[in-house]
Parts: structure tokens; C-alpha cells; sequence
């Protein structure tokens, strides 16, 4: 497996004295008896899996959105990611390619390796500090592997560090499902020692872990396992802190610009002056020609289409004309349809992982599951009120509300790298019994030309996993490829 230990120091004089936490980023390598002196070595390498993990935005949201109904590709969509939408998908792909996750877990598995044996060189680095950097480096490796089993299923699952270029691990593959119960064991372990509001800034309150986004990701992770009763009990965690809530109808944008609001739990920070840019807005504005909104987007975001509505047309979409429509979550400063970001901008809105609206959503389903229609009904229209629609009414139906909420999830949180996922939850449940109504959606977003062979490619649901990567297979004999792509 192609994970390099990428370890590496900073300038130790001029980085130490720097006021944002983001720039505490190791830019250079150096061998490792020069470095794990200092609780600062220990930082340098948690914020080195930070910024590599925001480098996966355009990855978080092509993995979440792709292959779903809500975005389309246009002349400019690279060519391997246009396969990928048609379900067209090989070995060969660049989307197949796990190594930056793994780049992140190498810096977490360094770092919980690593930081006790700095704690028994330097005298300053308190037990405090030990355990929150450890639930860092936890919280992380943990986000990575729920991302990877959700893409691939089955995955290595790797929990010591790579020590040089000249070490590999070749390892066999892990059940997704062993891998879960892992992850869920070392974030119930480690929540308590991640903080609740306690960064010295408010872009580290919503850039790094915190109790909260344990609780997220714990929610995310139990409700796709389908254990409902751990989904509720994790997000009511979150709705017990009253750091988080719903941001106001006429401040709902606030959440994309200028980000890290009061409904946001977990995002990964970009900033243009550290040479941190995302990648949202090139892929998303107008002349890009990248990615656009679907027709399915159009039709539920559109004026002409739906009533008028807060995080519609003008705020989650753009028109311009006839067939001219863009995503406008990053590329607007303002849900007026107008006013666009320039300059540094452009390139420094965060990506969010987790925000409140989001996880309530998901505490709506997990209770509607259970038969607690009313209090699930209660969310949905909490929901709604915020963007000023009216109100469900809906039959005491487990199918009528996981498509109300389906369809909820998809207003609210569209283009943010979540759909996918979100039909594939619906099309596991039961034993498959819904697989059918993931087919039906995600065809309608295909040409007619596609529709009958993409319907085939989906009928099996080893398909909408991600075969593994040629060159991983050619590197580590240890791994099978994944059987729906084993021709």
C-alpha cells in the first residue's frame, strides 16, 4: 500500500511564534531523530492531518455527490470523473485511489505513537494537552475510515504508523463492518478528553474536534449502521449544548459565507494567506463549465419550478438563463443571486463536515424508524419553518417518512457531499428492501441513452462501492479486488 511517512518539522523560530493555528503546518521533511521533541512537534503533525484532509474537498464532494441526482457534469468534468456518474467505473480510475485518506491516518497513527514517548521528553507537555492532541489524532483517523468504508466497503485497516518510505504495510482488508466497531470504540473512548468550546479561537472551535463533533460523527456512523436508539443518544448530546442551533432564516447563508456560524459543528478551514485554498468555488462558478446543478436540482430549487423559498434559486442554485444554472453555495457572498466572492474570497470558504441542521435531520430519521412519527414530525417542520415552507403533514408510515427526509436532506443540504451517502443508507436498509427506489433515482438523472445499462450496473450493490486501485493491487498482494470489479 502506498502510504509514505511523511513526517516532517517546521521552522521552529518562526512558526512557534504564529497566531493562527492553521500555520502551525509542517512544510518540509526531515527524519525522525529530528523531530518528537516537543508538545509543538506533536501539534505541527495534527495540523499536518488537518490541512491534508481539507485537501480533500473536491474529493469529499465528488465521492458524495457524483453518483447521486442532484449535481451534472459539464464539458469541463475531467474524463474519469464523467465514468464514474455513468457508473462506467475501472480500476485505472484516479477516484479509486484511497492514498489520501491514508495519508491521514499515517499522521494520526504517528501522532498516537508518538506524542506519550514526547510527553517523557518535554517537561511542559501536560497530561491535559496529551490527551486532547490524542483525541485529535482519534477523531480523525476515525472521520477517515467512516468516509473510506462508506466508498470502498472493505478497506485495510492500518493503526500503526509507516516509520520511512522503506516500510510498507501490506495488508489484507478489513470487513467495513470490523472496521465500524473499531472506530466506534475509539471515539466512545477518547469524547470525553476532546473539548467542548475550549480552542482559543472560533475557527478552532469549528475547525478541530471537539465533543460535539465526536457526537456527529458517532450519530453519522450509528444511524448508517442502523442503530437507531445510538444515533438519537448521540445527537441529543449535541442538542443538550447550546453552543449550536439552527441559524435564523435571513442569516441561513451565513453558514457558506463566511462560514463557521452558529449552526456549524465540524469544517475544515481554508485560508488564501497560507496558501490554503479550497477548491469549491473552480469547480462551481460560472465559467468553469465544472459542475452544475442537475435538472432534479433545478426542479426542486427553481422558481419557476417550486414556491419561492429561502435556500432555493438565489441562494443553493443560480440562474442565468435559459439551461444556464450554477451552484451558488460557493460562489455567492449573499443569497441574493448577485453578488459574487472575488479575490481572496474565492478560494477561503471552509468545507463543511458537520453542521446542526444536519444532525437533527438525522435524529428525525433514526426516530421515525422507531415508529416516533410525531416527535420525527416535529424536526422536519422545525426544519422547514427555518426555511420558511409550511408544514408535513404525513400518513404514521416508516416509508413515507424516510422519503419526507430524504427529500428534507436534499433541500438543506444539497451540493454539501452528503446525497449519495443518503441514498445508499435508504438502499441498504431492510435487507435492500428499498434498492429499487435508489435505482429509480439516481436513472432519472441519466441521459435516456444510459438509463437501461446504468439500471443493470446498480441492480448489484457491490457496484456502488469503488473498485480498488490498480497500482494498490499491483503494490500489496495482500488485497483482493473488490468482486464486482473482479473480471
Amino acid at each position: 500500500m502506498k502510504i509514505k511517512y511523511i513526517l516532517i518539522i517546521f521552522i521552529l523560530t518562526i512558526q512557534y511564534s504564529c497566531t493562527e493555528w492553521l500555520e502551525l503546518i509542517p512544510p518540509g521533511g526531515l527524519v525522525r531523530d529530528e523531530f518528537w521533541k516537543t508538545k509543538e512537534d506533536v501539534k505541527a503533525v495534527i495540523m499536518g492531518a488537518y490541512e491534508t484532509f481539507a485537501e480533500m474537498d473536491k474529493l469529499l464532494f465528488i465521492y458524495g455527490e457524483l453518483r447521486a441526482d442532484l449535481v451534472i457534469g459539464d464539458i469541463n468534468q475531467a474524463d474519469d470523473e464523467r465514468k464514474i456518474a455513468e457508473s462506467n467505473i475501472y480500476p485505472d480510475n484516479y477516484l479509486c485511489n484511497w492514498d489520501k485518506f491514508y495519508q491521514v491516518i499515517d499522521y494520526c497513527n504517528d501522532v498516537l505513537v508518538n506524542a506519550p514517548l514526547v510527553q517523557e521528553i518535554d517537561n511542559t507537555f501536560t497530561d491535559f494537552q496529551l490527551q486532547g492532541f490524542l483525541s485529535e489524532a482519534y477523531f480523525l483517523r476515525s472521520l477517515s475510515y467512516f468516509y473510506l468504508v462508506r466508498i470502498f466497503k472493505d478497506v485495510p485497516l492500518i493503526l500503526e504508523p509507516t516509520i520511512s518510505d522503506d516500510t510498507k504495510l501490506y495488508l489484507p482488508k478489513t470487513e467495513g463492518d470490523k472496521i465500524l466497531d473499531t472506530i466506534i470504540i475509539d471515539l466512545e473512548r477518547n469524547r470525553d478528553f476532546a473539548t467542548t468550546d475550549g480552542y482559543p479561537t472560533l475557527k478552532e472551535n469549528k475547525g478541530r474536534a471537539t465533543k460535539a463533533a465526536f457526537d456527529a460523527l458517532l450519530a453519522d456512523i450509528s444511524l448508517w449502521r442502523f442503530d437507531y436508539e445510538s444515533c438519537i443518544r448521540h445527537v441529543e448530546k449535541i442538542q443538550a449544548n447550546e453552543n449550536y442551533m439552527l441559524m435564523p432564516n435571513v442569516r441561513w447563508f451565513e453558514l457558506f459565507y463566511p462560514g463557521n456560524s452558529l449552526e456549524s459543528i465540524f469544517e475544515f478551514q481554508f485560508d488564501k494567506n497560507l496558501n490554503q485554498e479550497n477548491n469549491m468555488y473552480g469547480l462551481t462558478s460560472r465559467y468553469s463549465y465544472n459542475y452544475d446543478p442537475s435538472d432534479r436540482a433545478i426542479e426542486i430549487f427553481g422558481k419557476e419550478f417550486a414556491r419561492e423559498i429561502y435556500r432555493g434559486e438565489d441562494a443553493s442554485i443560480k440562474k442565468y438563463g435559459e439551461d444556464d444554472f450554477i451552484i451558488w453555495k460557493y460562489v455567492g457572498m449573499a443569497p441574493d443571486g448577485e453578488t459574487t466572492r472575488s479575490g481572496y474570497d474565492q478560494t477561503s470558504c471552509n468545507w463543511i463536515v458537520y453542521r446542526y441542521a444536519d444532525i437533527l435531520l438525522m435524529k428525525a430519521e433514526a426516530l421515525s424508524q422507531l415508529n416516533s412519527f410525531s416527535e420525527a414530525l416535529l424536526i422536519l417542520n422545525e426544519i422547514r419553518a427555518r426555511a420558511d415552507i409550511p408544514p408535513l403533514t404525513l400518513p404514521n408510515s416508516v416509508q413515507a417518512y424516510e422519503d419526507a427526509i430524504l427529500e428534507e436532506r436534499a433541500l438543506e443540504l444539497a451540493f454539501e457531499g452528503k446525497r449519495w451517502f443518503d441514498l445508499l443508507r435508504m438502499g441498504r436498509r431492510n435487507n435492500y428492501s428499498r434498492k429499487g427506489n435508489l435505482i429509480e433515482i439516481i436513472v432519472k438523472n441519466a441521459p435516456s441513452t444510459q438509463k437501461r445499462i446504468l439500471a443493470t450496473k446498480l441492480s448489484n450493490p457491490l457496484g456502488w462501492y469503488m473498485p480498488i486501485y490498480e497500482d494498490e493491487l499491483e503494490r500489496n498482494k495482500a488485497l483482493v479486488q473488490n468482486p464486482y470489479y473482479d473480471f
